[in-house]
């Protein structure tokens, strides 16, 4: 028991360590952004195999535990929510991937509109990922509940950058690829804040027992 108890701290610093290194991916790809500094962004494109491999290092370990130590109760959903939130890390580190990408393209275009509203969602979902991780760790459903609150909000600053982009491309058609590219890069702030909201609520149900997927508000007041 105690050798478990060893391995399932190792699965929790290997997570914590993907997370750090995808929390980072975001953190250089939006300064990319924002700076039009290339090598930032061709930091997080080479990087990206990093993430792709501690991926797979996480999955072996899980898939291993859950084989050989047969866990029943918490152990369980402890093992099956890393292997979901080793998932979702992922996606986030193809997300920071992608933003990089637009960045480098957006290299090309002169700035089409001040650069408010995207700085103010990569903060949020930064906050919101590294909650989550805190989470997870320290088994605390009430942090990880606060990330399920924010969701909206990045929603809500996605809508507004589409809501402007759409109007300039509207006024001057000559900026068309470069807020396309701007639009793309909120829909990746976006998603990365679903996938932390994915991960909290994993960390909901790993503490609780309490499925909160579609259905956040309802039931955790119920």
């Amino acid at each position: 028991m105690r050798h478990f108890t060893i391995e399932l701290e190792e699965l929790n610093q290997k997570l914590l360590q993907m997370g750090g290194l995808v929390e980072q991916a975001i953190h250089r790809s939006v300064r990319a952004l924002l700076e039009q500094d290339r090598d930032l962004a061709e930091e997080v494109i080479r990087d990206e195999p990093k993430i792709n491999r501690m991926e797979m290092e996480i999955d072996g370990l899980v898939t291993r535990l859950l084989a050989l130590r047969q866990p029943v109760a918490r152990d369980l959903r402890l093992l099956t929510a890393a292997l979901k939130i080793n998932n979702d890390l992922e996606r986030i580190g193809d997300l920071a991937n992608h933003i990089a990408e637009r960045s480098l393209s957006l290299m090309h275009h002169p700035l089409v509109k001040p650069m408010t509203d995207i700085p103010k969602m990569a903060s949020l979902v930064q906050s919101m990922l590294l909650k989550c991780l805190d989470a997870f760790v320290n088994s605390d459903a009430d942090l990880a509940h606060t990330v399920l609150l924010s969701d909206a909000e990045v929603d809500l600053l996605r809508d507004g950058v589409y809501s402007e982009l759409l109007e300039i491309m509207q006024r001057d058609p000559s900026v068309l690829t470069a807020a396309i590219d701007l639009i793309f890069v909120a829909r990746n702030l976006e998603r990365i804040g679903d996938h932390a909201t994915n991960i909290a609520e994993d960390v909901v149900f790993l503490v609780k027992g309490i499925d909160v997927r579609h259905h956040a508000e309802q039931t955790e007041s119920a």
